[in-house]
């Protein structure tokens, strides 16, 4: 705490202009020849003024933890220890429990994101994020998570109702992240985030060193321009690659286009042709290069076709599970893409810590899922955004079935839809499926479904009376439970003594 009347060392973003209030250098005297004129008229920019989000931004030289923002962003590494400038200061203010708090979080992902207690820093929150390490042979898939790293964040400050968040730089030197490219990435997925999916965020400030400054200046009017004059002059400047509507890279290997002879085996930039919707939902393990290898020159692009032999029983099981494959690639297309932050914050469906073998627990709450009151459609996919990095390897479901009244209960209709949908790895690497609290009808309904719609469910499912029986598979610690569970199996079965 500072001493009485010492004047405080955090900054209040309030006092600091926003950048639709700093003039540009040159404002009154853009340079803006000819060609640049005809270039706005023929192809308008894909980052118009817009000065309602400019009011939002603020770019600000120094450090990130003294901000007093809602939350503030932290980079770190995989085991969320990274030493760095800005994570050391974060530390540093923040005190000693944010170290002991992040040891519960089991590290971070890179792309994804954590969140902790400001504890004494002026934000509140501080959310925790893994930038990609960089190597220009794999750059696609570096690209793609940078982009995870900034869309994370702001959706998580979405799901969390906070209304200003403080943004370092991402990728840090230690990574090896070409500092320019990654500013383009952050500028361009903060931008298309805050047009679709940002009317409750009021302000983000972009916090950067004395030597990130220059860069920042340099490219924020090609997506922030403070007027017509600027957009034009900057529309040239703007590179080829803008990501899609949401700012995501678009994977190269996914825009195939062929010869007018496909048989020589040649791929050309400036044919014609596009295989859409084949290359969408390709594997990114598939040998692009040779047109010859690609479905489309087998001739087995007819997905029409391909259905109509699903249906007669003419389909090999091959060819079924590549078009299962196929239909599980659009719906998780769909996941990334759609806001569904109103189904976030049901908190009916969260990862927490590990079981006792070591696998990822995620947990589902019965009581609030209210299935007539939300988009069922919309619950889906978030189910397939949550648990498709989760289920790369083994896991388990707990699912609290405590206090669930008949308007939460799921249909087996729209279960069996789901486990028709998901992708093999999800069935496969499910390990265990605890149901607490059952009652005498869930018992039932759950045998007849794992029995008559789905195959290999049923020794999986673990029906729990108590949270005793559950501690005996997970540690207290490493599940996160609703107060009310706790209380109703505290009054139920007693409290709980650990032996």
């Amino acid at each position: 705490m500072d001493p009485l009347g010492a004047r405080s060392q955090f900054v209040d973003i309030q006092t600091l202009p926003t950048w639709q209030q700093q003039p540009g250098e040159d404002d009154e005297n853009i340079p803006l020849d000819q060609s640049d004129s005809l270039l706005s008229q023929q192809f308008p920019s894909p980052f118009p003024v817009r000065p309602e989000i400019n009011r939002k931004i603020i770019l600000f030289t120094g450090d990130v933890a003294l901000l007093n923002c809602t939350a503030v962003v932290n980079t770190s590494n995989e085991s969320l220890n990274d030493k760095n400038p800005v994570s050391d200061s974060i530390h540093q203010l923040a005190g000693p429990e944010l170290r002991d708090d992040l040891l519960k979080l089991k590290g971070c992902r890179t792309g994804e994101v954590k969140l902790t207690k400001g504890f004494n820093l002026a934000a509140r929150f501080i959310i925790h994020t893994v930038g990609p390490k960089y190597k220009a042979k794999y750059r696609t898939a570096a690209e793609s998570s940078l982009y995870s790293c900034y869309r994370n964040i702001m959706q998580l400050a979405v799901e969390q109702s906070m209304t200003s968040v403080g943004i370092c730089v991402v990728s840090t030197t230690k990574r090896g992240y070409p500092l320019e490219d990654a500013t383009h990435i952050a500028f361009r997925t903060v931008r298309r985030f805050l047009e679709n999916h940002g009317n409750s965020i009021e302000t983000v400030v972009f916090a950067v060193s004395e030597t990130e400054e220059s860069v920042y200046k340099k490219l924020l009017p090609l997506y922030y321009p403070r007027s017509e004059e600027e957009e034009k002059a900057c529309l040239p400047l703007i590179p080829a690659d803008i990501g899609n509507s949401e700012g995501e890279p678009v994977v190269p290997e996914r825009q195939i286009r062929i010869t007018e002879k496909p048989g020589t085996l040649e791929v050309q930039a400036g044919a014609s042709l596009q295989l859409a919707d084949d290359c969408e939902e390709e594997s990114l393990e598939l040998d692009l290069g040779q047109v010859g290898n690609h479905a489309f020159a087998r001739m087995e692009g007819d997905v029409d076709k391909q259905r109509k032999l699903i249906l007669q029983g003419q389909m090999s099981e091959a060819a079924m599970q590549k078009q299962h494959q196929r239909n599980y690639s659009r719906w998780l297309g769909r996941a990334r893409a759609e806001d569904l932050s109103d189904i976030a914050a049901l908190k009916a469906l969260y990862q927490t810590g590990v079981d006792m073998c070591g696998r990822t627990v995620v947990v589902v709450v019965g009581r609030n899922i209210p299935v007539t009151l939300i988009d069922l459609e919309k619950a889906l996919l978030y189910f397939i955004h949550v648990l498709d990095p989760i289920t790369v390897k083994d896991y388990v479901i707990v699912y609290f079935h405590t206090l669930t009244e008949e308007h939460n209960h799921l249909h087996a209709d729209f279960l069996k839809n789901l486990y028709d949908i998901v992708d093999t790895k999800f069935k496969k690497n499910l390990k265990a499926f605890y149901f607490v609290h059952p009652s005498f009808r869930s018992k039932v309904s759950s045998w007849f479904f794992t029995t008559f719609n789905v195959s290999g469910l049923k020794d999986k499912i673990r029906f729990m009376d108590n949270l005793s029986q559950l501690f005996s598979c997970i540690k207290p610690e490493q599940i996160d439970i609703p107060p009310f569970v706790l209380e109703y199996d505290a009054r139920v079965n007693g409290p709980y003594h650990p032996s």
